[in-house]
């Protein structure tokens, strides 16, 4: 699209905004009638760790939201000349799953409980077995039966229990919904009936029976809507919550909003049966479409959906970058000491792209990204932890390379059980999110550790935002009969399969060998956990 033809999209409402709420940042992405970003705005955010909890707070994501959207208008208003006041469609996205409960008045009546929470174990064995369906720690039906069983008094006042993008979108169209992808981390979905299982909900309710809650789990979960269905409408207090400058017009139709791993596959198409991607950013994980249900239950695996409906395996590990960006940091300080100012992406770039000269296995090096506790390794806390043999082979090269090796460590386990022990076959493995924005690096070490063919697309670094916008724009312009794989392959990436790099032997051996060490290291990182205070 031409400028003309932006300005006149803008003008006449012909664009799609799509915004998430990422870990670490929220965006705002802007699209065209052809689907391509023309305008972002983004809001760094931290989530906090009070009184043993994960959290963001009201005003965080409040001001967060409003602050990514006004970064978008400006760039609307810098770009274009024209001022944002209408948008064709919208969607709201987010960090997948947790827990928000809201009473009657419709007051949070505990902190925001996010994915990144390990403290629902007792909860997600005992429904794990009641279910013979892998219910996750960061599911929200796992920490509202934790809940239950810490006998917390808020739990018999729950009118309402959702997600992030859940509670956003009820305060911009007043409807209490979810995309399908993200209501199956919530509860486990029929993929037949598209609804709640009834079997896991009868026996959810028969479960806390005895507890005389005035509800049953059914009251108080979101509907659930699949791609392509109308969610609601942006209210005038809606809009003026969106953009407090009171210029952008209520009545905007809004898509169902979804989580980070429903828009992850959008954002890579990769919604067909036999396509996979991974999501590496704060957590990482890995999306499978099936073509045919698991032969059992394992833990390590997580059963969620499509957008449209379809099954898909899930690996899910909480800690990816985050180790990596705090050393990133400490480069950076490096940098200032001495008088240098340096590009953030340049110094990204730079130091990623120095990991691919190192020693195939690290050099003997060895680390532990964990922010917080991993589920696949059996922790419930973790410490950054970074180790080493007098005769490692120590180096930038291997320090960097063992960071983004570990960034990956606790993924490759899952993905082991779905490729050699179920046999998944996977035609496409594409990869998005900050860890491949720095060109083949994320893309060569992923290669090896899933030994596997990957493809990354020129759209990867832009993420969710940009994921949940196409379900807006899907939504708003669907032909009759037509499939969300169809749309996206015939009028979003029109045949671009991204750019492909085959795993490197030397590199496939080399992290294998890592994953040994990784392996036989556990108690260290165990050990720092019991005494790192």
């Amino acid at each position: 699209m031409g400028m003309t033809e932006i300005r006149d999209a803008i003008v006449n409402g012909k664009t799609v905004l799509g915004i998430e709420f990422g870990s670490t940042r929220i965006k705002a992405v802007l699209v065209g009638e052809d689907n391509t970003p023309i305008a972002a705005g983004n809001h760094e955010w931290e989530n906090r760790y009070e009184n043993n909890i994960w959290t963001y707070s009201l005003e965080d994501i409040w001001n967060g939201l409003q602050d990514s959207y006004q970064e978008m208008a400006k760039d609307v208003q810098a770009k274009y000349g024209v001022t944002l006041t209408k948008v064709g469609a919208l969607g709201i996205s987010a960090m997948m799953h947790g827990y928000m409960a809201f009473n009657k008045e419709g007051e949070l009546m505990v902190p925001f409980r996010t994915w990144r929470n390990t403290i629902t174990e007792e909860a997600s064995v005992k429904l794990t077995k009641l279910f013979d369906f892998n219910i996750p720690q960061r599911w929200s039906v796992a920490h509202l039966y934790q809940a239950i069983l810490n006998k917390e008094e808020h739990v018999k006042d729950i009118d309402f229990l959702t997600t992030l993008e859940g509670y956003v979108h009820w305060k911009l169209t007043g409807r209490k919904v979810l995309g399908i992808g993200e209501a199956a981390g919530m509860m486990p979905v029929d993929a037949a009936t598209r609804q709640y299982s009834s079997r896991m909900v009868k026996a959810f309710d028969e479960l806390v029976a005895p507890e005389g809650f005035s509800w049953k789990i059914l009251d108080i979960l979101p509907e659930i809507l699949v791609a392509g269905e109308n969610a609601g409408c942006l209210t005038e207090e809606g809009a003026r919550l969106l953009d407090t400058t009171g210029q952008l017009q209520a009545g905007i139709p809004v898509c169902p909003p979804e989580g980070d791993a429903g828009t992850g596959m959008v954002a890579t198409n990769s919604v067909a049966k036999r396509t996979g991607n991974v999501s590496a950013g704060t957590s990482v994980f890995a999306m499978v479409v099936l073509e045919k249900e698991l032969a059992k239950v394992h833990p390590e695996i997580d059963m969620v959906m499509t957008p449209d409906g379809s099954a898909v395996a899930m690996v899910h590990c909480n800690n990816c970058t985050s180790d990596l960006n705090a050393w990133i940091d400490l480069f950076e300080e490096f940098t200032q000491a001495f008088g240098m100012k340096v590009d953030k992406n340049d110094l990204f770039g730079t130091l990623y792209r120095k990991a691919l000269e190192g020693d195939p296995d690290c050099g003997g090096l060895l680390a532990y990204n964990y922010f917080s506790g991993e589920h696949i390794t059996g922790f419930e806390e973790g410490r950054p932890l970074f180790v080493r043999n007098p005769e490692s082979n120590f180096n930038l090269a291997n320090f960097m390379r063992v960071h983004l090796f570990t960034a990956l460590g606790a993924l490759k386990t899952g993905l082991d059980i779905l490729l050699k022990e179920e046999n998944v076959q996977i035609d496409k493995m594409l990869g998005h999110g900050g860890l491949f924005k720095t060109k083949e690096v994320g893309q060569k070490l992923l290669a090896a550790a899933v030994n596997a063919p990957v493809s990354v697309m020129e759209t990867a670094g832009e993420g969710g935002a940009w994921g949940i916008a196409l379900l807006a724009s899907y939504m708003m312009t669907k032909k009759d009969g037509e499939s969300l794989a169809q749309f996206l392959d015939n009028r979003v990436f029109a045949g671009n399969a991204g750019v492909k790099i085959d795993p490197d032997p030397r590199d496939v051996e080399g992290f294998n060998k890592f994953v040994e060490r990784y392996t036989k290291g556990l108690p260290i990182e165990k050990a720092a956990v019991e005494n790192l205070i």
